[in-house]
């Protein structure tokens, strides 16, 4: 009874923090890991993600009805995702994801220190593309973070707020509304795979998802009321705690 309450309590602080930031992978999967350290990896990912997209799809829908959210750059994303997480996660079956380990601290480190010296960034909502030219880059950025979410995944919603925010000309506010969209369009992708591939537990996923929507809504409303310079301090933090963490992992990797 103590693990599930542990459980509930993690996912709803997952959906809280994912909600307005991404990284809500951050808290749900090492609470999942912890509890049943025996269990299979794939079924741990995929119960999350049968959490995830009821947490990530509330979040969506409660920024559509709250905020204005740039379709134009979100629904080609979104399409793009979904096609290429399939594929990454059937190419993380052959091909071993050991190099991102090693990698993605130091991209999260140039994230970071880009974000924290550009004080202004993502203060404005100031769109730079317009027409196909949007809708284009829109869907070549959901593939490549599709591709990744599907091989790897740490840090997807961070990296999609920042690259809405530095290449697109987003708000904070604006940047984590559109991610959301591609999110779920991504943890839909990846679940079909691990439920095709038996690797969900069904009854705990749905109680976590329950949970999880309570914090997603809970942190969308969060995001709303205090904007996008709220959004960019969390975004800083939940960064600062993936390199931490992804930097351990690489770490332990190449000891092992």
């Amino acid at each position: 009874m103590v693990d599930v309450v542990f459980l509930c309590v993690a996912a709803f602080l997952a959906g809280l923090v994912d909600a307005v930031v991404g990284g809500g992978g951050l808290i749900q999967l090492p609470a999942l890991f912890s509890i049943f350290p025996k269990e299979a990896p794939a079924t741990l990912l995929g119960t999350s993600k049968l959490a995830g997209i009821f947490g990530t799809g509330s979040a969506a829908i409660d920024y559509a009805r709250r905020v204005r959210v740039a379709w134009s750059a979100a629904a080609p994303a979104a399409v793009a995702a979904f096609v290429l997480a399939f594929a990454g996660a059937w190419t993380v079956t052959r091909v071993p994801s050991d190099f991102m380990r090693t990698l993605l601290p130091f991209v999260l480190v140039l994230v970071a220190v880009y974000t924290f010296h550009k004080k202004d960034l993502g203060s404005v909502h100031a769109p730079l593309h317009t027409g196909w030219n949007e809708r284009l880059a829109a869907a070549g950025m959901g593939a490549c973070i599709g591709f990744y979410d599907g091989f790897f995944g740490p840090g997807t919603g961070s990296f999609l707020i920042f690259l809405y925010v530095r290449f697109f000309g987003f708000d904070f506010l604006g940047a984590s509304a559109a991610a959301k969209l591609v999110n779920v369009a991504c943890n839909f992708s990846a679940l079909m795979w691990f439920g095709y591939s038996g690797h969900v537990l069904v009854q705990l996923g749905l109680l976590m998802a329950a949970c999880q929507i309570a914090g997603s809504l809970f942190g969308t409303r969060l995001a709303i009321r205090n904007g996008s310079a709220f959004v960019r301090k969390l975004f800083l933090v939940v960064v600062s705690l993936l390199i931490l963490k992804t930097s351990y992992t690489a770490v332990m990797t190449w000891l092992n």
